[in-house]
Protein backbone atom coordinates (compact mmCIF):
# COMPACT_ATOMS: atom_id res chain seq x y z
CA UNK A 1 0.00 0.00 0.00
CA UNK A 2 2.86 2.28 0.56
CA UNK A 3 4.18 1.61 -2.27
CA UNK A 4 1.24 2.25 -4.08
CA UNK A 5 0.92 5.65 -2.25
CA UNK A 6 4.52 6.39 -3.37
CA UNK A 7 3.96 5.87 -6.84
CA UNK A 8 0.63 7.72 -7.04
CA UNK A 9 2.29 10.78 -5.19
CA UNK A 10 5.04 10.97 -7.67
CA UNK A 11 2.45 10.76 -10.84
CA UNK A 12 0.63 12.95 -9.71
CA UNK A 13 3.71 15.46 -8.71
CA UNK A 14 5.08 14.79 -12.71
CA UNK A 15 1.72 15.72 -13.85
CA UNK A 16 1.86 18.96 -12.24
CA UNK A 17 5.25 19.46 -13.40
CA UNK A 18 4.66 19.28 -16.74
CA UNK A 19 1.48 20.82 -16.84
CA UNK A 20 2.88 24.07 -15.31
CA UNK A 21 5.62 23.76 -17.52
CA UNK A 22 3.74 22.68 -20.77
CA UNK A 23 3.38 25.99 -22.35
CA UNK A 24 7.55 26.52 -22.00
CA UNK A 25 8.13 23.53 -23.69
CA UNK A 26 9.40 22.32 -27.57
CA UNK A 27 7.05 19.89 -29.25
CA UNK A 28 9.46 17.15 -28.80
CA UNK A 29 9.40 17.72 -24.80
CA UNK A 30 5.91 18.23 -24.70
CA UNK A 31 5.98 14.68 -26.25
CA UNK A 32 8.13 12.72 -24.21
CA UNK A 33 6.34 14.13 -21.03
CA UNK A 34 3.21 13.30 -21.89
CA UNK A 35 4.43 9.57 -22.54
CA UNK A 36 5.58 9.26 -19.49
CA UNK A 37 1.98 10.23 -17.73
CA UNK A 38 -0.42 7.35 -16.02
CA UNK A 39 -3.49 7.15 -18.45
CA UNK A 40 -5.35 9.19 -15.72
CA UNK A 41 -3.52 12.44 -15.62
CA UNK A 42 -2.79 11.99 -18.87
CA UNK A 43 -5.95 12.12 -19.93
CA UNK A 44 -6.25 15.13 -17.54
CA UNK A 45 -3.64 17.03 -18.80
CA UNK A 46 -4.55 16.38 -22.52
CA UNK A 47 -8.51 17.64 -22.13
CA UNK A 48 -7.17 20.73 -19.96
CA UNK A 49 -4.96 21.57 -23.39
CA UNK A 50 -6.00 24.54 -25.79
CA UNK A 51 -7.56 23.06 -29.19
CA UNK A 52 -4.04 24.33 -30.83
CA UNK A 53 -2.15 22.65 -28.19
CA UNK A 54 -4.12 19.53 -28.59
CA UNK A 55 -3.61 19.91 -32.73
CA UNK A 56 0.41 20.14 -32.38
CA UNK A 57 0.41 17.38 -29.39
CA UNK A 58 -1.33 14.42 -31.97
CA UNK A 59 0.27 15.13 -34.85
CA UNK A 60 3.49 14.69 -33.38
CA UNK A 61 2.26 11.56 -31.84
CA UNK A 62 2.87 8.29 -33.17
CA UNK A 63 -0.27 7.11 -35.53
CA UNK A 64 -1.18 4.40 -33.29
CA UNK A 65 -1.28 6.74 -29.82
CA UNK A 66 -2.82 9.37 -32.39
CA UNK A 67 -5.64 7.37 -33.18
CA UNK A 68 -6.77 6.36 -29.23
CA UNK A 69 -6.54 10.37 -28.65
CA UNK A 70 -8.90 11.34 -31.56
CA UNK A 71 -11.19 8.70 -30.00
CA UNK A 72 -10.76 10.15 -26.92
CA UNK A 73 -12.49 13.54 -28.44
CA UNK A 74 -16.20 14.63 -28.34
CA UNK A 75 -17.56 15.06 -31.79
CA UNK A 76 -17.27 19.32 -31.47
CA UNK A 77 -13.92 19.01 -29.92
CA UNK A 78 -12.24 16.98 -32.79
CA UNK A 79 -14.03 19.05 -35.36
CA UNK A 80 -12.21 21.52 -33.68
CA UNK A 81 -9.31 19.99 -33.72
CA UNK A 82 -9.12 19.43 -37.22
CA UNK A 83 -10.03 22.67 -38.32
CA UNK A 84 -7.25 23.38 -37.04
CA UNK A 85 -5.25 21.36 -39.32
CA UNK A 86 -3.59 22.08 -42.73
CA UNK A 87 -6.01 20.74 -45.77
CA UNK A 88 -3.65 17.76 -45.91
CA UNK A 89 -3.92 16.25 -43.34
CA UNK A 90 -7.61 16.92 -42.20
CA UNK A 91 -8.50 13.69 -44.13
CA UNK A 92 -6.02 11.59 -42.08
CA UNK A 93 -7.40 12.69 -38.64
CA UNK A 94 -10.80 12.21 -40.07
CA UNK A 95 -9.73 8.59 -41.04
CA UNK A 96 -9.20 7.73 -37.35
CA UNK A 97 -12.75 8.14 -36.25
CA UNK A 98 -15.10 5.39 -35.91
CA UNK A 99 -17.52 5.82 -38.63
CA UNK A 100 -20.36 7.03 -36.10
CA UNK A 101 -18.32 10.14 -34.43
CA UNK A 102 -16.90 10.24 -38.40
CA UNK A 103 -20.39 11.38 -39.76
CA UNK A 104 -21.21 13.64 -36.33
CA UNK A 105 -17.74 15.78 -37.15
CA UNK A 106 -18.44 15.56 -41.16
CA UNK A 107 -21.52 17.16 -40.18
CA UNK A 108 -19.95 20.03 -37.83
CA UNK A 109 -17.21 20.86 -40.39
CA UNK A 110 -19.98 22.20 -42.89
CA UNK A 111 -20.56 25.42 -40.92
CA UNK A 112 -18.19 28.25 -39.99
CA UNK A 113 -15.89 28.29 -37.32
CA UNK A 114 -17.43 30.53 -35.81
CA UNK A 115 -21.64 30.18 -35.75
CA UNK A 116 -23.46 28.29 -33.83
CA UNK A 117 -23.31 25.25 -35.43
CA UNK A 118 -20.11 25.11 -35.86
CA UNK A 119 -19.51 25.35 -31.64
CA UNK A 120 -22.51 22.81 -31.31
CA UNK A 121 -22.23 19.59 -29.70
CA UNK A 122 -24.50 17.09 -31.70
CA UNK A 123 -24.51 14.78 -28.29
CA UNK A 124 -27.30 15.25 -25.89
CA UNK A 125 -30.24 13.91 -24.18
CA UNK A 126 -33.54 13.73 -25.70
CA UNK A 127 -36.71 12.39 -24.77
CA UNK A 128 -40.34 12.00 -26.27
CA UNK A 129 -43.41 13.73 -24.85
CA UNK A 130 -45.44 10.64 -24.23
CA UNK A 131 -42.97 8.90 -22.09
CA UNK A 132 -43.91 8.68 -18.30
CA UNK A 133 -41.45 10.19 -15.69
CA UNK A 134 -40.06 6.88 -14.41
CA UNK A 135 -39.50 5.70 -17.86
CA UNK A 136 -37.66 8.87 -18.48
CA UNK A 137 -35.85 8.87 -15.37
CA UNK A 138 -34.63 4.75 -16.51
CA UNK A 139 -33.52 6.27 -19.64
CA UNK A 140 -31.01 8.89 -18.47
CA UNK A 141 -29.53 6.09 -16.03
CA UNK A 142 -28.59 4.56 -19.14
CA UNK A 143 -27.76 7.62 -20.91
CA UNK A 144 -25.69 9.46 -17.95
CA UNK A 145 -22.89 6.37 -18.57
CA UNK A 146 -23.00 7.40 -22.56
CA UNK A 147 -20.92 9.94 -23.60
CA UNK A 148 -22.61 12.77 -23.94
CA UNK A 149 -22.55 16.47 -23.45
CA UNK A 150 -24.53 17.14 -20.39
CA UNK A 151 -27.89 15.62 -18.92
CA UNK A 152 -28.77 19.06 -16.73
CA UNK A 153 -31.27 20.06 -19.83
CA UNK A 154 -32.76 17.57 -21.37
CA UNK A 155 -34.84 18.12 -24.80
CA UNK A 156 -38.23 16.93 -25.86
CA UNK A 157 -38.62 15.75 -29.41
CA UNK A 158 -41.34 14.99 -32.17
CA UNK A 159 -40.78 12.04 -34.29
CA UNK A 160 -39.24 14.73 -36.54
CA UNK A 161 -36.69 15.94 -34.63
CA UNK A 162 -38.62 19.46 -33.62
CA UNK A 163 -38.04 20.81 -30.64
CA UNK A 164 -41.16 20.56 -28.62
CA UNK A 165 -39.69 21.59 -25.08
CA UNK A 166 -37.24 21.10 -22.16
CA UNK A 167 -37.32 19.99 -18.80
CA UNK A 168 -34.01 19.73 -16.55
CA UNK A 169 -32.77 17.00 -14.72
CA UNK A 170 -33.88 18.03 -11.09
CA UNK A 171 -37.43 18.86 -12.47
CA UNK A 172 -37.77 14.92 -13.72
CA UNK A 173 -36.56 13.68 -10.40
CA UNK A 174 -39.11 15.55 -8.10
CA UNK A 175 -42.38 14.97 -10.28
CA UNK A 176 -44.64 12.02 -9.72
CA UNK A 177 -43.11 8.94 -11.36
CA UNK A 178 -46.96 8.47 -12.95
CA UNK A 179 -46.97 11.80 -15.24
CA UNK A 180 -45.55 12.62 -18.37
CA UNK A 181 -42.82 14.33 -19.56
CA UNK A 182 -45.13 16.57 -21.74
CA UNK A 183 -46.72 17.55 -17.98
CA UNK A 184 -43.32 18.53 -16.32
CA UNK A 185 -41.46 19.99 -19.71
CA UNK A 186 -41.32 23.58 -20.56
CA UNK A 187 -42.43 24.98 -23.90
CA UNK A 188 -41.10 28.26 -24.07
CA UNK A 189 -37.35 27.05 -25.04
CA UNK A 190 -34.72 29.48 -25.70
CA UNK A 191 -32.89 28.53 -28.81
CA UNK A 192 -30.52 30.08 -31.26
CA UNK A 193 -30.58 29.28 -34.86
CA UNK A 194 -27.32 27.49 -36.71
CA UNK A 195 -26.26 30.28 -38.41
CA UNK A 196 -26.35 32.65 -35.35
CA UNK A 197 -22.87 34.63 -34.58
CA UNK A 198 -20.53 32.95 -31.96
CA UNK A 199 -20.64 36.50 -30.04
CA UNK A 200 -24.47 36.40 -29.64
CA UNK A 201 -25.04 32.74 -28.86
CA UNK A 202 -22.63 33.80 -25.91
CA UNK A 203 -24.72 36.85 -25.12
CA UNK A 204 -27.77 34.51 -25.33
CA UNK A 205 -26.59 32.21 -22.88
CA UNK A 206 -24.91 34.96 -20.61
CA UNK A 207 -28.83 36.97 -20.90
CA UNK A 208 -30.63 33.73 -19.90
CA UNK A 209 -28.19 32.45 -17.44
CA UNK A 210 -28.37 28.90 -19.11
CA UNK A 211 -25.72 26.00 -18.85
CA UNK A 212 -26.50 25.26 -22.65
CA UNK A 213 -28.08 26.35 -24.95
CA UNK A 214 -30.22 24.22 -28.56
CA UNK A 215 -29.29 24.98 -31.94
CA UNK A 216 -31.99 24.65 -34.14
CA UNK A 217 -32.36 24.16 -38.38
CA UNK A 218 -34.65 26.79 -40.23
CA UNK A 219 -37.39 24.02 -39.49
CA UNK A 220 -37.25 23.82 -36.19
CA UNK A 221 -35.32 20.75 -36.11
CA UNK A 222 -32.56 20.68 -32.92
CA UNK A 223 -29.56 19.87 -34.39
CA UNK A 224 -27.10 20.04 -31.04
CA UNK A 225 -26.31 21.97 -28.24
CA UNK A 226 -23.81 24.66 -27.53
CA UNK A 227 -23.00 24.53 -23.69
CA UNK A 228 -21.43 27.25 -21.37
CA UNK A 229 -17.93 25.68 -21.04
CA UNK A 230 -17.58 26.31 -25.32
CA UNK A 231 -19.00 30.14 -24.47
CA UNK A 232 -16.08 30.67 -22.01
CA UNK A 233 -13.89 29.87 -24.85
CA UNK A 234 -15.41 31.93 -27.12
CA UNK A 235 -15.35 34.63 -24.78
CA UNK A 236 -12.00 34.51 -23.80
CA UNK A 237 -10.91 34.32 -27.46
CA UNK A 238 -13.64 37.34 -28.06
CA UNK A 239 -12.33 39.25 -25.56
CA UNK A 240 -8.63 39.08 -26.24
CA UNK A 241 -8.92 39.65 -29.98
CA UNK A 242 -10.94 42.80 -29.63
CA UNK A 243 -7.81 44.07 -26.42
CA UNK A 244 -5.40 43.75 -29.12
CA UNK A 245 -6.86 45.43 -31.80
CA UNK A 246 -7.41 48.68 -29.27
CA UNK A 247 -3.76 48.44 -28.62
CA UNK A 248 -3.10 48.67 -31.73
CA UNK A 249 -1.89 45.67 -32.61
CA UNK A 250 -3.34 42.66 -34.85
CA UNK A 251 -4.35 39.57 -33.01
CA UNK A 252 -1.94 37.13 -31.84
CA UNK A 253 -2.58 33.41 -32.79
CA UNK A 254 -0.82 31.97 -29.75
CA UNK A 255 -0.31 32.91 -26.08
CA UNK A 256 1.93 35.73 -25.61
CA UNK A 257 4.97 34.05 -24.22
CA UNK A 258 5.16 31.43 -27.19
CA UNK A 259 4.88 33.81 -30.20
CA UNK A 260 8.38 34.26 -31.81
CA UNK A 261 9.76 37.56 -31.25
CA UNK A 262 9.93 37.94 -35.44
CA UNK A 263 6.02 37.01 -35.26
CA UNK A 264 5.52 39.62 -32.52
CA UNK A 265 7.51 42.12 -34.62
CA UNK A 266 5.24 41.58 -38.20
CA UNK A 267 2.01 41.90 -35.88
CA UNK A 268 2.97 45.07 -34.42
CA UNK A 269 4.58 46.61 -36.93
CA UNK A 270 2.31 47.47 -39.30
CA UNK A 271 0.20 49.49 -36.97
CA UNK A 272 3.19 51.20 -35.61
CA UNK A 273 4.39 52.20 -38.90
CA UNK A 274 1.06 53.68 -40.20
CA UNK A 275 1.52 55.65 -37.06
CA UNK A 276 4.56 56.66 -37.86
CA UNK A 277 4.49 57.56 -41.33
CA UNK A 278 1.22 59.49 -40.34
CA UNK A 279 3.22 61.78 -38.11
CA UNK A 280 5.80 62.69 -40.76
CA UNK A 281 3.35 65.31 -42.04
CA UNK A 282 4.09 66.69 -38.66
CA UNK A 283 7.28 67.57 -39.54
CA UNK A 284 6.72 68.03 -43.12
CA UNK A 285 3.98 71.30 -42.13
CA UNK A 286 6.56 72.88 -39.57
CA UNK A 287 9.21 72.68 -42.00
CA UNK A 288 7.35 75.09 -44.03
CA UNK A 289 7.77 77.40 -41.66
CA UNK A 290 11.46 76.74 -41.17
CA UNK A 291 12.99 80.14 -42.43
CA UNK A 292 11.29 81.87 -40.18
CA UNK A 293 12.37 79.84 -37.32
CA UNK A 294 16.36 80.14 -35.70
CA UNK A 295 18.12 77.36 -36.95
CA UNK A 296 19.14 75.26 -34.36
CA UNK A 297 15.41 74.78 -33.88
CA UNK A 298 14.90 72.59 -36.52
CA UNK A 299 15.32 69.92 -33.95
CA UNK A 300 11.76 70.69 -32.89
CA UNK A 301 10.18 69.55 -36.13
CA UNK A 302 11.09 66.12 -35.12
CA UNK A 303 9.71 66.17 -31.81
CA UNK A 304 6.35 65.23 -31.77
CA UNK A 305 6.91 62.67 -34.29
CA UNK A 306 9.89 60.40 -32.20
CA UNK A 307 8.07 60.93 -28.82
CA UNK A 308 4.70 59.88 -30.16
CA UNK A 309 6.49 57.09 -31.40
CA UNK A 310 7.57 55.84 -28.35
CA UNK A 311 4.23 56.43 -27.03
CA UNK A 312 2.56 53.85 -29.37
CA UNK A 313 5.29 51.57 -28.85
CA UNK A 314 4.68 51.60 -24.75
CA UNK A 315 0.91 50.97 -25.68
CA UNK A 316 0.92 48.39 -27.77
CA UNK A 317 3.75 46.76 -24.98
CA UNK A 318 1.65 47.54 -21.73
CA UNK A 319 -1.96 46.08 -23.98
CA UNK A 320 -0.09 43.08 -24.61
CA UNK A 321 1.18 42.35 -21.05
CA UNK A 322 -1.94 43.36 -19.69
CA UNK A 323 -4.10 40.87 -21.32
CA UNK A 324 -1.60 37.67 -20.82
CA UNK A 325 -1.75 38.54 -17.15
CA UNK A 326 -5.27 38.26 -17.44
CA UNK A 327 -5.05 35.22 -18.86
CA UNK A 328 -2.46 33.88 -16.35
CA UNK A 329 -0.09 33.29 -19.32
CA UNK A 330 2.22 35.29 -17.35
CA UNK A 331 3.06 35.83 -13.88
CA UNK A 332 4.97 38.29 -11.78
CA UNK A 333 8.26 35.59 -11.79
CA UNK A 334 8.10 35.77 -15.57
CA UNK A 335 9.10 39.62 -15.82
CA UNK A 336 12.96 38.96 -16.91
CA UNK A 337 11.54 36.63 -19.71
CA UNK A 338 9.24 39.47 -21.30
CA UNK A 339 11.83 42.17 -20.50
CA UNK A 340 14.25 40.48 -22.66
CA UNK A 341 11.63 39.75 -25.21
CA UNK A 342 10.68 43.55 -25.53
CA UNK A 343 14.13 44.90 -25.66
CA UNK A 344 14.29 42.54 -28.58
CA UNK A 345 11.25 43.48 -30.17
CA UNK A 346 11.61 47.12 -29.55
CA UNK A 347 15.48 47.61 -30.96
CA UNK A 348 13.94 46.17 -34.11
CA UNK A 349 10.88 48.28 -34.25
CA UNK A 350 12.82 50.92 -33.69
CA UNK A 351 15.73 50.23 -35.81
CA UNK A 352 12.56 50.14 -38.74
CA UNK A 353 11.34 53.37 -37.40
CA UNK A 354 14.51 55.07 -37.67
CA UNK A 355 15.54 53.64 -40.68
CA UNK A 356 12.44 55.14 -41.96
CA UNK A 357 13.21 58.65 -40.19
CA UNK A 358 17.02 58.78 -41.68
CA UNK A 359 15.61 58.23 -45.32
CA UNK A 360 13.04 60.85 -44.90
CA UNK A 361 15.32 63.20 -44.05
CA UNK A 362 18.64 62.35 -46.58
CA UNK A 363 16.43 61.65 -49.12
CA UNK A 364 13.60 64.21 -49.19
CA UNK A 365 13.70 66.84 -52.16
CA UNK A 366 15.37 69.95 -51.05
CA UNK A 367 16.54 68.73 -48.27
CA UNK A 368 19.03 71.30 -48.13
CA UNK A 369 17.08 74.30 -48.23
CA UNK A 370 14.24 72.39 -45.19
CA UNK A 371 17.51 71.40 -42.57
CA UNK A 372 20.50 73.05 -43.88
CA UNK A 373 24.18 71.59 -44.66
CA UNK A 374 23.76 69.34 -41.71
CA UNK A 375 20.50 67.61 -42.72
CA UNK A 376 22.56 63.89 -42.92
CA UNK A 377 23.07 64.82 -39.15
CA UNK A 378 19.96 65.94 -38.47
CA UNK A 379 18.67 62.57 -40.08
CA UNK A 380 20.93 60.54 -37.62
CA UNK A 381 20.09 62.46 -34.55
CA UNK A 382 16.66 61.24 -35.42
CA UNK A 383 17.03 57.72 -36.59
CA UNK A 384 19.13 57.21 -33.27
CA UNK A 385 16.65 58.66 -31.07
CA UNK A 386 14.06 56.71 -32.42
CA UNK A 387 15.51 53.61 -31.45
CA UNK A 388 16.31 54.52 -28.16
CA UNK A 389 12.95 55.94 -27.77
CA UNK A 390 11.18 53.12 -28.91
CA UNK A 391 13.18 50.90 -27.08
CA UNK A 392 12.41 52.12 -24.12
CA UNK A 393 8.32 52.96 -24.59
CA UNK A 394 8.37 49.05 -25.18
CA UNK A 395 10.09 48.50 -21.88
CA UNK A 396 8.53 50.95 -20.07
CA UNK A 397 5.03 50.02 -21.52
CA UNK A 398 5.69 46.18 -20.55
CA UNK A 399 7.45 46.24 -17.08
CA UNK A 400 4.28 48.95 -15.71
CA UNK A 401 1.67 46.10 -14.96
CA UNK A 402 4.75 44.07 -13.25
CA UNK A 403 5.24 47.28 -11.35
CA UNK A 404 1.83 48.00 -10.56
CA UNK A 405 1.09 43.98 -9.93
CA UNK A 406 3.71 43.92 -7.48
CA UNK A 407 2.80 47.01 -5.42
CA UNK A 408 -0.75 45.54 -4.93
CA UNK A 409 -2.50 47.67 -8.11
CA UNK A 410 -4.62 46.83 -10.84
CA UNK A 411 -1.80 45.96 -13.89
CA UNK A 412 -4.95 47.93 -16.28
CA UNK A 413 -3.60 51.12 -14.71
CA UNK A 414 -0.61 51.00 -17.14
CA UNK A 415 -3.01 52.38 -20.05
CA UNK A 416 -1.85 53.54 -22.83
CA UNK A 417 -2.60 57.82 -21.92
CA UNK A 418 -0.42 56.49 -18.75
CA UNK A 419 2.31 55.09 -20.56
CA UNK A 420 2.81 58.08 -23.13
CA UNK A 421 2.81 60.53 -20.90
CA UNK A 422 5.88 58.79 -19.29
CA UNK A 423 7.76 58.07 -22.74
CA UNK A 424 6.69 61.58 -23.58
CA UNK A 425 8.51 63.25 -20.75
CA UNK A 426 11.53 60.93 -20.52
CA UNK A 427 11.66 60.36 -24.38
CA UNK A 428 12.36 64.21 -24.66
CA UNK A 429 15.38 63.67 -22.22
CA UNK A 430 16.86 61.09 -24.76
CA UNK A 431 16.27 63.11 -27.89
CA UNK A 432 18.14 65.93 -26.62
CA UNK A 433 20.78 63.88 -25.21
CA UNK A 434 21.22 62.38 -28.67
CA UNK A 435 21.33 65.95 -30.30
CA UNK A 436 23.36 66.89 -27.96
CA UNK A 437 26.14 64.34 -28.40
CA UNK A 438 26.08 64.50 -32.36
CA UNK A 439 25.21 68.08 -33.63
CA UNK A 440 27.49 69.77 -30.45
CA UNK A 441 30.13 71.63 -33.24
CA UNK A 442 27.67 71.93 -35.89
CA UNK A 443 24.53 73.12 -35.05
CA UNK A 444 24.66 73.40 -31.31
Amino acid sequence: MEEQARTAAESALLADELRDAFPFLDLEERVEGFRLLPPAEAESLFFSLSTREQCELLLALLPAERQLWMRQLAPDDAADVIQGTDEGRRDGLLRLLDEPTRREVNALLAYAEDEAGGLMSPRYVRLRAEMSVDEAISYLRRAARERVETIYYIYVLDAEQRLLGVVSFRELFAAPPEKTVRDVMHTEVVSVPEDMDQEKVANVIAENDLMAVPVLDAEGRIKGIVTVDDIVDVVREEATEDIQKIGGTQALDAPYLEVGVLEMVRKRAIWLTVLFVGQLLTATAMAYFEDEIARAVVLALFIPLVISSGGNSGSQASTLVIRAMAMEEVRLRDWARVLRREVAAGLLLGVLLGVIGLLRVVLWPGRVSAFGEHFFLIGLTVAVSLVWIVLWGAVAGAMLPFLLRRLGFDPASASAPFVSTLVDVTGLVIYFSVATALLTGTLL
